[in-house]
């Protein structure tokens, strides 16, 4: 079974020829490979592109390492990468023409000194050249240093609830209620067994995620790294910081943790994709405030399997799926946060500071947006409206909710919509 992803898919196509490498980036697993190797590659053979003019190397994969001289057993028993001298020897074989080619390349980061063979491509306007990566470090410090302004990012994500109701076979709010546990990476979405799902799941994490960021950092206790992140998985959406962190492994696991090593260790799961931060930003001030953030995962799939399953809390998984497609649509997202003053009972001024569950920013555009699982009655609509009620701007405030009630605005200007509807419909918000 085939799952399309068109949004990646025309991403890619918008950039062809525009003399920049294309780089896919995203946790692994997503669907990376399958999208440069598969979905692109046969959008290529339409337009009419020959086979032998479309060059495709996967530098994880043993059959395509030997096939310039490479022995894949050697190179994990040295502990090296690629040699690029091998490489770039093998793809000039191939370049038999003047004319236009395409070179697909997954897992590049995988080669040695990969940046100059790029911007020796880059130099060659008869090559179109894409290319795959796993973790941040590899945008961020490598291609923003080595490519700047001619590097073009397609950040991929685990499947959308609109790519997972593609090939889910129900209704969406069952299929809501089994994207918010396992997930949408497609390798588990393909499962057909809950059981073969959450066992995919807890495989990735200890054979894939861990190990590549214990591997990649050099990271001497193991047991700590997946205590923090044990921690953060039960804590999901909710304000932390590096000091209240240590205080936690101070007091439940007798540890001696430094700040400073939470901090490199979240930076870590950033890098690999597992985890994204949410800064928070006074609305009023308008100023950052450094601590504490909210961390969110790229997959609630993966975020129940580190707590084995115990913790299905839909409020919180609501919340990151709604981070997630905000994400996915291209919004820079920021926690709100709108200070006020108020009377108490004494009449004692006292002042408080409201939250905003997302501030949205997408070219000018702004969403304010709140996340509320469920709206019984008049009393928690006025808690979800209160913090939005207090912005005095015109920008849209919104709330989306796990009621199945019709998209309505209210007296204050403020539009509700259901989580469903908000999935599935990416204009909505808009309208």
């Amino acid at each position: 079974m085939e799952i399309r992803r068109d949004h990646y898919l025309q991403k890619l196509i918008s950039t062809k020829h525009n003399g920049q490498v294309k780089i896919i980036t995203g946790v692994r697993r997503c669907g990376k490979s399958y999208l440069l190797n598969v979905l692109f590659y046969r959008h290529l053979q339409e337009c009419g592109i020959a086979d032998d003019h479309i060059i495709r190397f996967a530098f994880d994969s043993a059959d395509d390492l030997m096939k310039i001289g490479e022995n894949p057993i050697e190179l994990q028993k040295q502990n090296r990468k690629v040699d690029p001298v091998k490489f770039t020897d093998y793809i000039s074989s191939l370049i038999t023409d003047p004319g236009q080619y395409y070179l697909l390349l997954d897992e590049v980061q995988l080669m040695d000194a990969f940046e100059a063979v790029l911007n020796g491509y880059l130099r060659r306007s008869s090559l179109d050249v894409y290319v795959t990566g796993s973790n941040a470090r590899f945008l961020s410090s490598d291609i923003v240093t080595e490519f700047a302004g001619r590097g073009d990012e397609v950040h991929m994500y685990p499947l959308s609830f609109s790519e997972f109701m593609s090939v889910y076979k129900g209704d969406r709010y069952m299929g809501l209620s089994e994207y918010m546990l396992y997930g949408g990476i497609p390798l588990v979405v393909l499962r057909e067994s809950p059981s073969d799902k959450a066992e995919t799941l807890s495989a990735l994490f200890n054979e894939i995620y861990i190990r590549d960021i214990v591997e990649r950092h050099k990271v001497r206790n193991r047991g700590e790294l997946e205590d923090l992140l044990n921690i953060v998985s039960s804590s999901v959406g909710s304000l932390t910081n590096a000091e209240k962190l240590k205080n936690t492994f101070h007091s439940v696991k007798r540890s001696r943790i430094t700040s400073a090593t939470i901090n490199r260790y979240l930076r870590y799961f950033e890098d690999s994709f597992l985890l994204e931060a949410a800064a928070r930003y006074d609305i009023k001030g308008k100023a950052y405030i450094e601590t504490p953030k909210k961390f969110y995962f790229s997959d609630v799939g993966l975020r129940n399997a580190r707590v084995h399953f115990r913790q299905y809390e839909p409020t919180h998984l609501m919340e990151n799926v709604i981070y997630n497609e905000l994400r996915m649509r291209g919004c820079n997202v920021d926690v709100g946060v709108v200070p006020v003053s108020e009377r108490n009972d004494q009449g004692k001024s006292i002042r408080k500071q409201l939250e905003v569950d997302f501030i949205c920013n997408l070219g000018s555009a702004r969403y304010y947006i709140q996340s509320a699982y469920s709206m019984p009655d008049s009393d928690k609509r006025d808690q979800e409206t209160r913090p939005l009620r207090k912005i005095d701007d015109s920008f849209r405030k919104i709330i989306i909710t796990g009621d199945p009630v019709p998209a309505q605005y209210d007296d204050s200007g403020i539009l509700t919509v259901n989580v469903y509807d908000f999935l599935t419909d990416t204009h909505i918000i808009e309208k």
